[in-house]
């Protein structure tokens, strides 16, 4: 694994892979058919404190650096691409609040988090898609308070989120910059979940609609100032997208782990087929691709970490980390030929998991959108 930790970072990754291998890779398969969203696995995980680990140390956290927070990332994604969702995702909720939050929020949020309860960032829109600034939803100041009406689709832990933050037009008139935040708890009145998605992969994450009627929230469930709603999200995004990045990673990381286990067993041909070149040359290349993936991402991560510009790259690491992820999930199957079209094998899940990853926190055209405006400025 090409991440560099220290000896706290290790031993927290060797306690994270145990748990993965035990409770959450084999026991998934089952809710891949079912569709049910296993919270007996979820509550094992949070019993442990996974869904805490970006909590930093002043709000009650363990205060990991993101580096070993990813490595911690891709050993969950390795053992279940809709188990990295939830946790990746309920700390998706969480960022803004870090961003634009003031010491009660962030300290509101923490709890839930530390409590193991989740997180939802609600963002996308049916109409709205990779267009977050054709926000529908609506925030009405109603003297100290705000009335939100809307509806967003996709959210993941839609129906399980302790709280949400929710993006909202207060002034329809300005565009992205009449856009804001607000962070309202699970069970405020008017706010529920709806459709829940029968997904064709992270099919043990929960994705669903989140309606808004009439919500009313005090004007101190704001984030940030009124119109910053979309920065915010926007700074929300670049900071998760590198985790997504990490997350294919892991889905490739298993692929290559499965294609290399198959070869060494099937025999053609009067010996394994790992003894041929063009199966040690499709798995050179799969390493090469991961590898690849996870450096970027650990570059995205360190320029984090030290406070540099960051954007371009963890555009990049999501980019290439989604599209690659694909790409050795084929070549996965490809190797393991008509038992890796198979339900009885693992790596035709693998490739419904790795699609996701070129699609949710920004689709992949968008990803090049933002890493071409980098490169040569906005025409």
């Amino acid at each position: 694994m090409g991440y560099i930790l220290n000896d706290e970072g290790k031993d927290l990754l060797a306690t994270v892979k145990e748990f993965c291998e035990n409770e959450v890779k084999e026991q998934c398969k089952e809710y891949d058919v079912s569709g049910e969203w296993p919270k007996e696995i979820y509550d094992k995980a949070m019993e442990m404190g996974l869904g805490s680990l970006e909590v930093p140390e002043e709000y009650g956290g363990i205060g990991i650096d993101k580096i070993t927070a990813a490595a911690l990332y891709e050993e969950m994604a390795k053992a279940d691409a809709g188990f990295f969702t939830t946790i990746a995702a309920s700390n998706l909720g969480y960022k803004p609040v870090l961003i634009a939050g003031n010491e009660e929020q962030k300290q509101f949020a923490s709890d839930i988090l530390l409590e193991g309860g989740y997180g939802a960032f609600c963002l996308t829109e049916p109409m709205g898609g990779s267009d977050p600034s054709s926000c529908k939803t609506t925030a009405v100041k109603d003297g100290d308070e705000y009335v939100l009406n809307g509806r967003k689709c996709f959210i993941t832990n839609g129906a399980i989120a302790g709280f949400y933050v929710v993006t909202a037009a207060t002034d329809k008139t300005l565009g992205n910059k009449g856009i804001s935040a607000f962070l309202i708890p699970a069970g405020t009145p008017g706010l529920s979940a709806g459709n829940e998605e029968n997904k064709m992969g992270i099919r043990t994450s929960n994705t669903t609609d989140v309606v808004l009627e009439d919500v009313r929230v005090p004007a101190s469930a704001m984030l940030g100032k009124e119109g910053e709603g979309f920065k915010i999200a926007m700074k929300t995004l670049d900071m998760a997208r590198t985790f997504i990045g990490v997350g294919a990673v892991g889905v490739a990381q298993r692929c290559i782990d499965e294609a290399v286990a198959y070869s060494k067993q099937r025999v053609t041909f009067g010996q394994e087929i790992g003894k041929f070149q063009a199966i040690q040359f499709m798995i050179a290349d799969m390493e090469i691709k991961t590898e690849t993936a996870r450096q970027m991402a650990v570059h995205s991560l360190t320029l984090m970490e030290q406070g540099l510009p960051f954007s371009k790259e963890s555009a990049i690491a999501k980019c290439y980390a989604g599209d690659i992820s694909v790409e050795v999930a084929l070549d996965a199957i490809q190797i393991l030929g008509g038992y890796g079209y198979s339900r009885e094998y693992p790596v035709e899940k693998l490739l419904r998991d790795a699609k996701i990853f070129q699609i949710y926190e920004g689709t992949n055209q968008i990803q090049r959108i933002v890493i071409s405006r980098a490169v040569m400025g906005k025409f």
